[in-house]
């Protein structure tokens, strides 16, 4: 099975993919985004734009997720902001297409949540470092809003685990209970931040 969590950047997915990994014995978190950043570091600088206009980055998503689902026997996560709808069915649909049990999940909330989440990850530097997360961030909420990449979770007034617990029932999967108190989960999505803090 897998679960594509989608999202504007910003939008938590990289924390829902890793709270369903902790609470879901056996599953794995395969990031489209490594591929990406692969391709990114092979060319020149100048010719650097977004990595998934390369038709090799939407090829190798599609092999290297056909392969987990093949050959890996737990749930895989894979959280990746997609909104071309081209794009989508060359990685989503062609999965689907290959006989693969596929859940997606478009988390959405207000435009103001998002610029908050986002200025909390900017490390002190509010939203410079996120340029790139806010040009799009428009874009991203009124293509994700669309039936095409539903199913919607809205993530304003939910916790984390909440919005896992609500990824988790919807593809019919149970997961371990929450015991985390505030200050644990606190600790954990900072600790989840870091270490997906991007320096190139």
């Amino acid at each position: 099975m897998l679960l594509w969590i989608n999202g504007p950047f910003g939008g938590g997915k990289t924390q829902a993919a890793y709270e369903l990994k902790r609470r879901l014995p056996g599953s794995v978190v395969c990031d489209p985004e490594h591929v990406g950043f692969g391709l990114h570091r092979m060319a020149p600088p100048q010719l650097r734009g977004d990595f998934q206009d390369l038709a090799a980055w939407r090829q190798g998503v599609y092999e290297v997720l056909d392969l987990s689902l093949r050959s890996y026997e737990g749930a895989v996560i894979a959280p990746m902001t997609l909104i071309e709808p081209a794009y989508f069915e060359e990685t989503v649909g062609r999965l689907r297409e290959a006989g693969h049990e596929v859940h997606h999940f478009a988390l959405l909330a207000e435009r103001e949540t998002v610029l908050r989440r986002l200025t909390e990850r900017g490390l002190g530097r509010g939203l410079r470092r996120e340029s790139f997360a806010v040009r799009r961030l428009d874009l991203c909420l009124e293509r994700l809003r669309g039936p095409q990449f539903a199913e919607h979770v809205h993530t304003d007034r939910v916790s984390v685990p909440q919005v896992a617990d609500r990824i988790a029932e919807s593809a019919g999967l149970t997961l371990e209970p929450n015991t985390d108190g505030a200050l644990r989960h606190r600790l954990r999505r900072i600790r989840i931040g870091l270490r997906h803090i991007r320096f190139d």
